[in-house]
């Protein structure tokens, strides 16, 4: 009698024989040559599924598509023009719409550029191939100075730690943020369709927080309930004045008019000799530590139990920054940002 040919078998007996010989083999401690006979296939064959099996578990078990290898969308010069492409620029540097990389965008690039179209799958696919994931930009102000940038980190920056060394000053890095009572932070495991759900308080209220860092991981804060304001500036400037214990400080901030009134001035005048305050290039944000801080305070500092109060909430930030404040190595990571990486020396 003529056995019949593995091959010629459907796809579901097929994987119904290679699941029982490995079961055979594995499981009942049955040989491979034996195996072989029994199941009508080589023994180099009933080894190979054993060996894919202990690999791949049992997804060794389901056929592989036979045919001819899928062709490259691109060549390797297309393809490395593409990456540089969507790494460097923005769609609306090289003419496309929108400033975000969707597959789309990439396909419309592929096709302007090489004549290739494929679906959005496709595109999507190919990013993947290439270590290109979906993320959430960084955001960047349309009204920001490159030539400004530039000058503050080849220029200025340079000669503040030069004269800040000179003077034996430290420099700290300023700004601040807020917390809100109904702002939820982070993400929680549920059901795929059922979005998980969390208990908010009905009271609206917020607090505020001004902090310093420097790169040798000293963490300085205060919070507060009111609004920011040049007096509030001057308060907090006051005590890391004291704090500093005769040491001179230079403060580097950002622009905000609080930091620029006329009381905050005067103040600054009177104590010359002992702290001055230098200003980052315009909207520029990703360019101070601390606002690496505030991202982490906004993601975690409410993590840990609701607050149901004003007063709850101010506790709730202050323990959360006293934790940061105690593990310098935790604070000098925030000098380790793309953005801030030339602050890490100072």
């Amino acid at each position: 009698m003529k056995l019949t040919d593995a091959r010629e078998l459907s796809e579901s007996a097929q994987e119904a024989i290679r699941e029982r010989a490995v079961h055979a083999v594995v499981e009942q401690g049955m040989t491979c040559t034996k195996a072989a006979e029994v199941f009508g296939v080589s023994r180099q064959t009933i080894s190979e599924w054993v060996s894919r099996f202990h690999q791949e578990g049992e997804a060794c078990f389901t056929n592989n598509k036979r045919g001819a290898r899928p062709q490259e969308l691109l060549d390797e010069d297309e393809t490395e023009l593409m990456l540089l492409v969507i790494s460097e620029y923005t769609p609306d540097d090289v003419g496309l719409p929108g400033f975000l990389w969707t597959r789309q965008i990439v396909g419309a690039l592929a096709a302007r550029e090489f004549g290739v179209e494929r679906s959005p799958h496709v595109w999507g696919r190919w990013l993947k191939s290439h270590n290109f994931t979906p993320q959430k930009p960084a955001r960047k102000s349309v009204h920001q100075d490159p030539e400004e940038v530039h000058t503050w980190l080849n220029v200025t920056y340079p000669k503040i730690v030069e004269e800040a060394k000179a003077e034996g000053a430290d420099i700290h890095w300023l700004d601040e943020s807020g917390l809100r009572s109904d702002c939820t932070s982070g993400r929680s495991y549920g059901p795929c369709g059922k979005t998980p759900s969390v208990p908010v308080t009905g009271k609206r209220f917020r607090i505020n927080y001004i902090a310093t860092l420097t790169s040798l991981g000293l963490l300085r804060f205060m919070v507060f309930t009111g609004t920011f304001s040049g007096a509030v500036f001057v308060r907090f400037l006051f005590h890391l004045m004291i704090e500093n214990k005769g040491k001179k400080l230079v403060v580097i901030t950002d622009n905000h008019p609080s930091h620029k009134s006329k009381a905050v001035n005067e103040w600054l005048a009177l104590h010359a000799d002992r702290i001055r305050v230098e200003f980052l290039p315009k909207y520029s944000p990703e360019m101070n530590p601390v606002e690496y801080l505030n991202h982490d305070v906004k993601a975690n500092a409410k993590k840990r139990y609701l607050a149901t109060n004003q007063q709850e909430l101010v506790e709730q930030t202050e323990t959360f920054l006293n934790r940061k404040s105690s593990n310098q190595p935790l604070v000098m990571n925030y000098f380790l940002a793309e953005h801030v990486q030339y602050a890490e020396a100072a």
